[in-house]
């Protein structure tokens, strides 16, 4: 480790009072502060063969649907910063380095600045959630993902009352994301909720699957889950958090907004242009028994109608898919 004394570090890099005593804040908001998380047994967040401690289990919003095998969930991936291929992200992400990680915190909101990763993440914070996933490619998993209510880290960030929308950006790094040298989206991935779809309870940041560390390809060391809606959603190597009033641009929907919509919830009676929405297949296995699993039927809302359907009572779902 480079340690540079006090007359060595340029004024441009040494952190302003009045950020660091934000990070402060933000840090008694998540509960927190003050907390070595080194004593905590919470690992660093970046091997993935490691296994995350006092995790809270059982959830309220568990599923009790079989569960995806873990290496179905990390080997069958959407990840194309390291590529378009479904098994490209676990070959090419295998040398991707997730610690340190910077999250940067900004827009309409109080407590902005840069933090630490693991400031945002403690042991007795984490919980386990079985949710279904849904792939808009007409394919679905269920995954036990470990993470935080994204609610929680919202509500410490004090978004003043013009935020009415939450962006994510993922990290632009053209070096350690090889997919970014090739003009597939216009890097770097972007994400975004209305603000009452990121204050669910069903919506999570998360750092974890199967009780371990999250892989590379799933996303580490951080990515959002938002089990109503398509896959897509679920941005991944989240590096910042912007606050906004107005709705943010999304990379699909830059891509192809004749496909892409912002909301992006699972809806069977919309077709995609080129698929049918109506049902799906449960990720099992590989080669033609993946290909050839039986189809079931697509629920609205991926199946969480019930907790999120009225969030857009006053939306015709065609127009706003």
């Amino acid at each position: 480790m480079l340690i540079r004394s006090p007359n060595e570090i340029p004024a441009s890099q040494i952190t302003a009072e009045s950020v660091y005593c934000k990070r402060r804040e933000l840090l008694r908001g998540l509960g927190i502060a003050g907390l070595g998380l080194s004593g905590l047994g919470q690992p660093a967040l970046a091997d993935s063969a490691q296994t995350l401690s006092d995790i809270k289990r059982p959830s309220p919003y568990d599923t009790d649907e079989a569960l995806t095998t873990f290496d179905d969930v990390t080997t069958y991936n959407n990840y194309y910063e390291f590529g378009t291929g479904k098994s490209d992200p676990a070959k090419y992400a295998v040398n991707f380095q997730p610690k340190p990680w910077t999250l940067q915190v900004s827009g309409q909101v109080e407590n902005s600045g840069s933090f630490d990763l693991d400031d945002f993440i403690a042991p007795h914070q984490l919980e386990e959630r079985i949710y279904r996933m849904r792939c808009v490619e007409a394919w679905s998993m269920v995954i036990p993902w470990v993470g935080i209510p994204l609610a929680k880290v919202i509500e410490a960030c004090k978004p003043t009352s013009n935020a009415k929308y939450v962006a994510f950006i993922g990290l632009h790094d053209r070096q350690r994301m090889p997919g970014q040298r090739f003009a597939v989206l216009d890097w770097p991935y972007r994400e975004g909720l209305r603000m009452d779809e990121a204050m669910h309870p069903l919506s999570m940041l998360v750092v974890g699957v199967y009780g371990r560390v999250l892989p590379n390809q799933n996303g580490a060391p951080l990515r959002l889950i938002v089990p109503w809606k398509y896959g897509f959603k679920g941005i991944k190597g989240i590096a910042g958090i912007h606050f906004s009033e107005n709705q943010p641009a999304t990379s699909w929907n830059l891509s192809a907004p004749n496909e892409y919509g912002f909301y992006a919830n699972v809806n069977p009676n919309v077709d995609h242009p080129r698929w049918s929405q109506a049902s799906e297949r449960r990720l099992s296995g590989n080669g033609f028994g993946r290909l050839f699993a039986g189809r079931i039927d697509t629920h609205p809302f991926n199946g969480y109608a019930e907790q999120v359907a009225h969030l857009y009572s006053d939306l015709d779902l065609a127009k706003h898919f």
